[in-house]
């Protein structure tokens, strides 16, 4: 029996169980993705129509002599999360995904993502689009070696290569005879004509007890470091959204999930320019920005299209040099600075300080977090009562963190899409629900809450992986060992200016003892009111030094194919250490404010030192949750939280011990000796 695509999972169960009687079950990837090899194809009602989008888009490219047209996922600051204006690649392909690239040449048309997408993409993409699973550029290069003929030219839009990724190219296409040709004029937005307008929001500035460094002392901060700079640059251009919101202490509401709005700013030793949509600058923010004067503290304001015609004329005078960040800055803006005039490191001064949080934003992003948890024991108070009645899906548990969260005092939505995922769907990472994908919630089935809330005082990401029912031995022991591995990170003692890198294998060791692992980073810096993942801090092997005051996830986890996925994310921050001999260690204070599921934790795989750990965090939450749960009237979900956090016995720790004091410190010493710290 074919069943609607639209019809949602949780909704037709009834019509899959007649299916099954009459011997009509459709397979359910022929059910939900396209099969293009079929004569006619089958497209799930979920795909979109590209057909029209291709033609025209086709028609555009003829005149400008290029073969082929590069459509990346992103926006012209290279965000992480864009607004749906800029989402250029779910326009042409359909596919809503956060990570791709697409070509389109005459005659094909192909679309590259990673794992985490793969079906999803399928879902979407109708039979005009090739998926293509390799997303590196050495992959989407090949492509076009074997479609564009010699002579031929690609073109791509500026604003949306990175530098890096522009270079990549080039390196990769070398001695092919073809070439890359930069098209300022968006093609793609010449053919989308209902594309979504600016919106009209006005900005805002965070409230004071927010904020212990004002714009003014930023901005002397950052050009003390420019004059620190030995490659004498006399201006800095910040691109990334976040380092003009952190440096003016300002928010917006131009990216979904993320508080930013479009800008740029130039800044010299004597001048401030910001580039944003002027009419949205209120007269209140315009006397706040001293926007009135031309000295050294007063920010001229100029119109955000005109980025590229102001840094013409700024690099045209004699002896100024511009100091760019690579890693969130695009062509466009290289293409009108020469060599000589361009001073280019992989992060800005702004991205290195705002790493680091002052006294004020650590004490508030902590704050931030309590009242967070509050939430999230809210929603796994409910679900505990709610999923043995039978009437709960992925859909409404994700609806009601976010309702919960929308009642605590200065919550402004959530900071991410919810992953509110049960059973198999819980083995894809980072799965989302949807009307068509979603299950219903049972005692029966692990369930895996990934969400976040954004407060004017932090942001939040939390996971939580539990099971109402009996869980199986293996269930029981992989959920332990992703517990073991959060818990030697967030202990572990380490030299101040150490890389995530060089002690991200603890989260894993305990997988990799009975040859489990995972596929995904073990954890990323989150920001005060800002991004949820907050670059350049975290486990990866570009990310930089810890430092005291670095907050970070830590997240490890597990994913059985078609059946369970387990993640335990807590945000931590980094602060001194205690040590017999030395000074200038640090370790991670863990500030998410969550119990972990008893009915999972097997005690006789922990260590002492890890079960000690667990039983301090659990005072931790009574000690500063609770009263927070009664200044909020909230007697039943205290006596949840105090129940879901009475201390483990060490009698339940058994004799198995794989993570004693000197293994950890063996691996540490290993893994600091292999790195550059």
């Amino acid at each position: 029996m074919a069943l609607p695509a639209k019809m949602p999972i949780c909704g037709w169960l009834l019509a899959l169980s007649l299916a099954a009687l009459t011997g009509n079950i459709v397979a359910a990837n022929e059910r939900t993705e396209r099969n293009c090899s079929l004569t006619p194809p089958y497209i799930p009602s979920t795909a979109v129509n590209t057909t029209l989008r291709l033609q025209e888009l086709r028609e555009k490219m003829l005149p400008l002599n290029i073969s082929a047209y590069i459509i990346p996922g992103t926006d012209a600051h290279l965000s992480e999360y864009i607004a749906p204006r800029d989402n250029r690649l779910a326009f042409m392909t359909g596919f809503t995904g956060s990570a791709g690239t697409a070509v389109v040449t005459q005659t094909k048309a192909a679309m590259w993502t990673d794992s985490r997408y793969w079906v999803q993409a399928e879902r979407q993409m109708d039979c005009n689009w090739a998926l293509e699973k390799d997303v590196s550029v050495a992959s989407v290069v090949d492509w076009l070696l074997a479609e564009v003929p010699h002579g031929g030219q690609i073109g791509f839009d500026p604003f949306l290569f990175a530098i890096r990724k522009h270079t990549e190219y080039e390196v990769n296409l070398e001695s092919s005879n073809r070439t890359l040709k930069s098209i300022p004029n968006n093609l793609v937005d010449e053919v989308w004509k209902d594309r979504p307008p600016i919106q009209p929001y006005s900005l805002t500035r965070l409230p004071d007890r927010v904020i212990q460094r004002s714009w003014q002392m930023k901005v002397e901060h950052i050009r003390n470091q420019m004059a620190d700079n030995p490659y004498d640059s006399t201006a800095l251009l910040l691109s990334a959204l976040d380092e003009s919101a952190w440096l003016f202490n300002m928010r917006g509401n131009d990216i979904p999930y993320n508080p930013f709005f479009y800008s740029y700013t130039l800044l010299t030793m004597d001048e401030i320019w910001l580039f944003l949509h002027t009419e949205r600058v209120t007269d209140e923010l315009k006397v706040y920005l001293n926007a009135s004067c031309n000295g050294p503290l007063c920010v001229q304001l100029k119109s955000y299209d005109t980025i590229l015609g102001e840094l013409k004329k700024f690099v045209a005078k004699p002896g100024c040099k511009v100091w760019i960040g690579t890693e969130y800055t695009n062509y466009a803006v290289v293409e009108v600075i020469t060599q000589e005039k361009l001073f280019t490191s992989s992060y800005s001064p702004v991205l290195l300080t705002k790493a680091v949080k002052d006294e004020t934003e650590q004490r508030v992003l902590r704050d931030a977090h309590v009242r967070d948890a509050v939430a999230v024991v809210q929603l796994l108070m409910w679900l505990e009562n709610a999923v043995p009645k039978g009437t709960e899906t992925e859909l409404t548990a994700a609806h009601y963190v976010d309702k919960c969260r929308s009642k605590q005092m200065d919550n402004s939505g959530p900071s991410f899409e919810t992953i509110s995922a049960s059973g198999p769907n819980a083995a894809l990472a980072h799965y989302s629900p949807t009307n068509e994908t979603c299950r219903r919630l049972t005692v029966d089935e692990m369930y895996l809450v990934d969400s976040g809330g954004q407060y004017l005082d932090g942001t939040t990401d939390i996971t939580r992986t539990v099971h109402w029912g009996i869980p199986t031995a293996m269930q029981k022991e992989a959920f332990t060992r992703v517990l073991m591995g959060n818990i030697e990170i967030s202990r572990t003692i380490f030299p101040s200016d150490t890389r995530g890198i060089n002690i991200e294998m603890l989260g894993r060791r305990a997988l990799w003892e009975v040859g489990l692992n995972y596929g995904h980073g073990t954890g990323h810096g989150v920001g005060n009111y800002f991004g949820v993942h907050e670059w350049p801090v975290g486990f990866q092997s570009n990310n930089i030094p810890f430092r005291a005051g670095m907050f970070t996830s830590i997240e490890p986890g597990y994913y059985k194919e078609d059946d369970f996925g387990i993640r335990i994310e807590d945000v931590a921050v980094t602060v001194p250490a205690q040590t017999k001999y030395g000074n200038n260690y640090l370790t991670f204070d863990t500030v998410s404010l969550v119990p972990y599921d008893k009915k999972l934790i097997d005690t006789s795989l922990l260590s002492s030192e890890q079960l000690q750990w667990l039983n301090t965090y659990y005072e931790t939450i009574r000690r500063v949750l609770g009263p927070e749960l009664d200044k909020q009237g909230l007697r039943e979900e205290k006596e949840w939280m105090l129940r879901n956090t009475e201390p483990f016995s060490r009698s339940d720790s058994g004799s198995t011990r794989l993570f004693s004091s000197s293994l950890t410190l063996i691996t540490v010493a290993v893994a600091l000796l292999q790195n550059t710290v």
